[in-house]
């Protein structure tokens, strides 16, 4: 039975993907409940059913009780002794497939699936987004919203269904039942549901605001919260625990504020739905005693209408939660988003093709990028790279080597000027096919958060064993590799390396970047400071490997330590984002100009800091 009401919707199925997801809260939760159509239809008839089934039972204790009231016992069972057993089969059988029908639609086919939905293609979307983006936001705040967005809209469905539904249907149940008893028995309940009406209005005005602004405060303490923990090294470098405590507690009394508030209108909320429902025991009960007195109700409606009358004073507290919750709910939504529902800037074309990689030919044409600031990054670079050519790139910090690297590989697009591989536009190739064919080595190179293996291949992922191997060996990370056991008992290439990297040392977390990057084996090489995080002997390994990965390569080597691109063809040295002096190592020395200075003042191979201004 599980698996039946569990399979009825693939949160996995296909789905057409937009770049513009809608911004507002009911279209957003449109393309999600599209595929739940039928199940959410089948979910409310039965919803409206078994609402009606209670209230047709409050109706039948009534009537039962005048048929023992005017009736002995004999003659009324006689009477209705099989109208007597047919209730009760229905109350034994029909009522409970009804009930349980309902609850395994609410909880084994709508919430499990509807909240992975969501959360498969939250993630689907925000991971498609640039890596600017992701630069410009905590990676905890990303997180905690692809997380929470979820159950907050499986909440909303279920008090949708289980709640509003149930209990709408529950009232007007009641309002044909009273009527048919006394019609006058319908003025109290009117009068209590229109001010009831009135109150639910302000709650969900007020609430929802106030659960946005509540929800947002979570959010931005666990950005606050994650940041400490991810740059926790530098917290006890810096012995900063203290400051990042007060730096935490800010954004957490702020969260307990916006709490106090949201808790404020809930108490208010519930003293008003404490007078409103006295009255309306005491007007209905006491009316329906009235007309008794009177000898215009017999017993059995005094009974059904008290009955129904404390059904609804129950029902009602948990009606206002469920209206509470469900505007909560989507309260947590519509700050989620904030981030889900922000469109993609960086997209393939409609008619982009993949890169067809011929020689590895890089022609730079006149590029600019200012990261939408005016100032900074590139203006007008232009720069031409042979097949095969070894350039090294050098430079002050801000001078625009990082960001030349980032629009080679598409992370931004050029405000102006374009550049080219194999004379194709990469801004109209797909970026995929663009980075399958750049390997890259980064100055601070993080790993997943899993085993060494998984690393590596992420070069390769069809790649063998011993292709891994040899790509580790070629590192110079094979040895050590095989020593590494973690906490879990894992070890050698099974051994997990930790969030970002940070169970290994600076130099191991390099050398399997560098091996993972040598298994990929693309034919353009991007080397950012590659070498930097190695003492000397590894450097002068990795150094003698990195020339033999090489070989046959299109190589851009981006380097502080100079000596290190002693082996490239042609070195290019960039200032304030423009190409200032381009030639061979002995070639920019004999200029005597910003190179030779670079070298004349390094230090152990480095550029003078002192000259390097803030990027």
């Amino acid at each position: 039975m599980f698996r039946f009401f569990e399979g009825l919707v693939d949160p996995y199925g296909p789905y057409e993907q937009t770049d513009t997801p809608p911004r507002r809260l009911w279209p957003f939760l449109k393309d999600y409940i599209r595929p739940f159509r039928m199940v959410f239809s089948i979910t409310a008839a039965l919803s409206v059913v078994t609402a009606f089934a209670d209230v047709a039972l409050i109706w039948y204790v009534g009537r039962l009780v005048d048929l023992l009231a005017d009736n002995g016992p004999q003659q009324a069972w006689a009477l209705y002794g099989t109208e007597m057993i047919l209730v009760a089969l229905a109350v034994l059988i029909l009522r409970p497939i009804l009930l349980v029908a309902n609850v395994a639609l609410l909880h084994n086919a709508i919430l499990p699936n509807f909240g992975t939905m969501i959360r498969w293609r939250a993630h689907a979307h925000v991971i498609r987004q640039p890596v600017g983006w992701f630069e410009s936001d905590f990676a905890g705040r990303i997180a905690n919203r692809i997380m929470q967005t979820p159950p907050a809209a499986g909440d909303a469905v279920f008090q949708t269904f289980d709640a509003v539904a149930f209990a709408s249907v529950t009232v007007v149940g009641a309002g044909i039942m009273l009527a048919e008893a006394d019609p006058r028995l319908l003025l109290p309940l009117l009068i209590w549901f229109a001010l009831y009406a009135l109150l639910v209005r302000w709650t969900v005005r007020h609430a929802g605001p106030a659960s946005k602004a509540s929800s947002d405060a979570r959010s931005a303490v666990t950005g606050r919260v994650v940041d400490a923990y991810t740059n926790i090294h530098s917290v006890k470098l810096f012995a900063h625990d203290a400051r990042e405590l007060d730096y935490a507690r800010d954004s957490i009394e702020h969260a307990r504020k916006t709490f106090q508030s949201e808790m404020r209108i809930i108490t208010k909320m519930d003293l008003a739905l404490t007078v409103l429902n006295g009255f309306l025991i005491v007007a209905i009960t006491g009316w329906a005693i009235f007309l008794w007195y009177q000898g215009n109700a017999t017993l059995g409606t005094v009974a059904a209408a008290t009955a129904l009358v404390l059904r609804l004073n129950n029902m009602t507290y948990w009606i206002m939660w469920a209206f509470s919750s469900l505007v909560q709910a989507l309260g947590v939504v519509q700050e989620g988003m904030e981030t889900i529902a922000q469109p993609i800037t960086l997209v393939d074309r409609p008619d982009a093709k993949p890169l067809q990689f011929r020689e590895g030919r890089i022609d730079i044409e006149g590029i600019s990028h200012h990261y939408g600031r005016g100032s900074g990054g590139l203006e007008n670079l232009s720069l031409s790279i042979r097949p095969g050519e070894k350039v090294g790139v050098v430079g002050r910090s801000g001078a625009g080597k990082s960001t030349l690297v980032k629009l080679m590989l598409r992370f931004y697009d050029c405000e102006e000027g374009r550049i080219l591989i194999d004379g194709q536009d990469i801004a109209h190739v797909t970026q995929s096919s663009l980075r399958r064919q750049i390997g890259m080595v980064q100055q601070d190179s993080s790993l997943l958060h899993r085993s060494v293996r998984d690393n590596i291949l992420y070069g390769r992922p069809d790649a063998s064993d011993a292709d891994m191997i040899a790509a580790a060996k070629r590192a110079d990370a094979h040895d050590f590799i095989l020593t590494l056991e973690d906490p879990q008992g894992r070890r050698g290439y099974d051994a997990h390396v930790g969030e970002r990297g940070v169970k290994l040392s600076g130099g191991q977390r390099q050398r399997v970047a560098l091996a993972r990057v040598i298994l990929k084996d693309a034919p353009i090489l991007i080397l950012d400071e590659a070498t930097s995080a190695l003492d000397s002997e590894a450097e002068a390994a990795i150094q003698s490997a990195l020339y033999g990965v090489m070989q046959g390569k299109t190589v851009i080597a981006i380097a502080h330590r100079l000596s290190t691109l002693s082996e490239m063809d042609r070195i290019v040295v960039l200032d304030g984002g423009h190409i200032a002096e381009q030639g061979s190592h002995s070639e920019l020395l004999a200029q005597n100009g910003l190179y030779a200075r670079f070298w004349a003042r390094q230090s152990g191979g480095f550029i003078g800091l002192e000259e390097e201004a803030a990027e």
